[in-house]
């Protein structure tokens, strides 16, 4: 799958340097390489340990499973983890560059950059922000996570469904490691499976799942007219120019950036050596300013006129959010008009140092969570009578983009649709989708949310839409 295959440049070392050997050029940027290997890892070492729970060992033979040499072993190696305060830093030696990571409340864990080390850890932003006074445990679902023991409603076909979930998990490529599969019908948990090791508390990274997650948060604010999917973004873009009315890139809008049609120069669709050591890598695994370094890209085509996938055109809709709330509201946006309402309790926003949330990539939450982001749009976008969001909006993101034609139709606004080509399940579904198999898949026809997580690595390539073609064997199209 192309968007996974992108995600996975970025930490596959060796690979990048034998191509580059290969091809017979000077690898230029291996240092840089090095820095991101080891920021990753500290990363996802950090949140493993302190933001999923997980034990060392679980992280190493899982979670840096993406990583082609990682530094050391559960073992030992070059890396210090201190659970007290609850940081790692990765690195140092033979091994490069020192990178180090810090959990912080309410945000989950954020990389320093390269020049700092754990006396700058209190400059490091949090959210203090208290949760609504109900008790999950107690609360019925879908708002808390009390599930009613029931029969499951006659129509649906019991044995299709282990069937579906025996498909799910029990694969014949080791390269895909199911973690989690739901399956919610009528509004109702009607399937819910956990592998060893995890549990219905596991927070786990959503990757490119948070992109749909960030068209929801800023359908929202196009909802109030306080954004607009068709006027400029009014973005500061770098390097500056004397008339910003004379900036080409002046024209790009919200539309454009949802779309992933910006026409912005591509740094993550570029191969291996560019996105691992100067794209969208250095944000997520080196701590550079996502903020900035999303401005920092030059128009080659005209806006609109071409899909190119970059996790910074999804970053930009992000900056835009935050220049129109203000420091504190955005900080506080996700969970007090999203999370919170929905009862996603569970669920963390990540940002880097500077305090910019990473919502094309850094959230981390658990399958129930994701859930309750699908039946919100399986709901027409109402929750418990408040409308939160349009219908309007819905049908934006479940719209192909034009320039999405190229590959099937299959991409509407950081939505990914049922391509042309796909005849086995209902067209009007649609997912979101995310690096090592992160996909909530909402089926109106059927009345159903599916949700899969994993912890994929390889070539992976795990067929969603096959997942879904397989559920509905046990679900009938709904009369309502």
């Amino acid at each position: 799958m192309k968007i996974c295959l992108r995600l996975l440049l970025v930490l596959l070392l060796s690979l990048s340097q034998a191509s580059a050997q290969q091809a017979g050029d000077f690898d230029y940027f291996q240092a840089n390489r090095i820095m991101i290997r080891n920021g990753a890892q500290a990363l996802i070492t950090c949140n493993g340990l302190f933001t999923s729970n997980r034990t060392l060992e679980q992280v190493f033979d899982q979670e840096l499973n993406i990583i082609a040499e990682p530094v050391g072993s559960a073992r030992g190696g070059d890396y210090v983890v201190d659970t007290e305060d609850r940081t790692i830093a990765v690195g140092g030696g033979n091994s490069g560059p020192v990178m180090r990571a810090a959990f912080r409340e309410g945000i989950s864990c954020v990389l320093l950059s390269p020049d700092q080390d754990f006396d700058d850890v209190d400059s490091l932003p949090t959210l203090d922000l208290p949760y609504p006074e109900m008790d999950p445990a107690t609360t019925p679902w879908p708002n808390g996570d009390l599930v009613e023991d029931k029969l499951l409603p006659p129509e649906v076909d019991t044995r299709a469904l282990e069937v579906a979930s025996e498909w799910t998990f029990n694969r014949s490529n080791p390269e895909q490691d199911t973690l989690s599969l739901m399956v919610i019908y009528k509004g109702d948990i009607i399937h819910e499976r956990y592998a060893d090791g995890v549990d219905r508390h596991t927070r786990t990274r959503t990757w490119s799942t948070a992109k749909s997650i960030t068209a929801t948060l800023v359908g929202m604010l196009v909802d109030e007219g306080r954004m607009s999917l068709d006027e400029p973004l009014g973005l500061d873009w770098l390097p500056p120019v004397q008339n910003r009315e004379m900036d080409p890139r002046h024209a790009i809008t919200l539309r454009h950036v949802l779309h992933m049609s910006t026409g912005l120069y591509p740094t993550d669709g570029s191969g291996p050596s560019m996105y691992a050591a100067t794209g969208s890598g250095l944000s997520y695994w080196a701590a550079a300013s996502s903020n900035e370094r999303a401005r920092s890209r030059g128009l080659i085509r005209e806006p609109g006129t071409y899909w190119d996938y970059e996790n910074y055109d999804t970053l930009l809709a992000v900056i835009a959010m935050r220049k129109i709330l203000g420091d504190e509201a955005y900080a506080e946006f996700p969970r007090r008009r999203l999370f919170d309402k929905i009862g996603m309790r569970n669920t963390l926003a990540g940002t880097d140092r500077f305090g910019d949330f990473i919502l094309s990539s850094q959230i981390y939450t658990n399958a129930r969570d994701l859930a309750r982001i699908g039946l919100l749009y399986l709901q027409g976008g109402v929750w418990d009578g408040e409308r939160l969001l349009s219908e309007d909006w819905i049908d934006f993101v479940t719209e192909p983009a034009p320039a999405s034609a190229i590959n099937g139709n299959n991409y509407g606004g950081q939505f990914w649709l049922v391509p042309d080509d796909r005849n086995d399940v209902p067209k009007s579904a649609f997912s979101t989708s995310g690096n090592r198999g992160q996909y909530v898949i909402v089926v109106p026809t059927h009345d159903t949310v599916i949700v899969r997580r994993g912890l994929d690595y390889g070539g992976q390539g795990f067929d969603r839409w096959g997942l879904l073609r397989e559920v509905l064997k046990a679900i009938p199209v709904s009369s309502d």
